[in-house]
């Protein structure tokens, strides 16, 4: 079954690509990627890509990447930026429930902000569907906001108890480590604690 992103949510992303940067858009990888960019190789599926920086990243480290986004805007920037740096790497515009459509199988998946914008139900949906892209043995590297964050800007927050239980049957939890999710600074509606909004980082292994 393929599944499909509600329309306010597509409106919601397609308003903040319409500005002149999302706020998450830093143009580099998040730290957390970068510390554990040694454990990351091989065929690589990032999931909410964006205009990829993270993907990119990957492939100039040697991974074979495909990045996957629900808007075309940010898909187009990627792959400029990827022809313009001589880099090979596949992007696809898909919703992330999807993702278990693609036919190919994947030693890792990347999440960088993706995870916290959905619900219970869907994160189900969305760990079912990485299941399918991953053989045993396979990690998935997931950045997403903690609950640590005060206020209420930005995305849902999510605990270390969500983590474990939307990755509790068929995975093994290795690690939920703090981090910090760092966003451009000053744009209204995205003030969060100094250094980055505080955040987990989560690595998990298919089983």
């Amino acid at each position: 079954m393929t599944h499909a992103a509600p329309e306010s949510d597509r409106e919601r992303f397609k308003s903040y690509y319409a500005a002149p940067k999302p706020p998450w858009d830093i143009g580099r990888p998040q730290r957390a990627f970068v510390e554990a960019g040694d454990a990351i190789r091989g065929r690589v599926l990032d999931s909410g890509c964006g205009t990829g920086a993270l993907a990119l990243w990957l492939a100039e480290r040697g991974c074979r990447v495909t990045g996957v986004d629900f808007l075309d805007g940010p898909l187009v920037v990627a792959r400029t930026k990827a022809a313009e740096r001589g880099l090979e790497a596949t992007f696809l515009q898909m919703d992330a429930l999807a993702i278990g459509e693609i036919p190919e199988r994947f030693d890792a998946v990347t999440d960088c902000g993706l995870f916290h914008v959905f619900d219970e139900a869907s994160r189900a949906a969305y760990v079912a569907a990485l299941a399918k892209l991953l053989e045993p043995g396979a990690r998935v590297f997931l950045l997403c906001f903690s609950d640590a964050e005060p206020g209420t800007n930005g995305p849902r927050r999510v605990s270390e108890a969500d983590l474990r239980r939307a990755f509790g049957s068929g995975w093994v939890v290795e690690s939920i480590e703090p981090a910090r999710f760092e966003v451009l600074p000053g744009i209204p509606g995205a003030e969060f604690t100094p250094g980055g909004a505080k955040a987990w980082f989560a690595r998990v292994r298919r089983t």
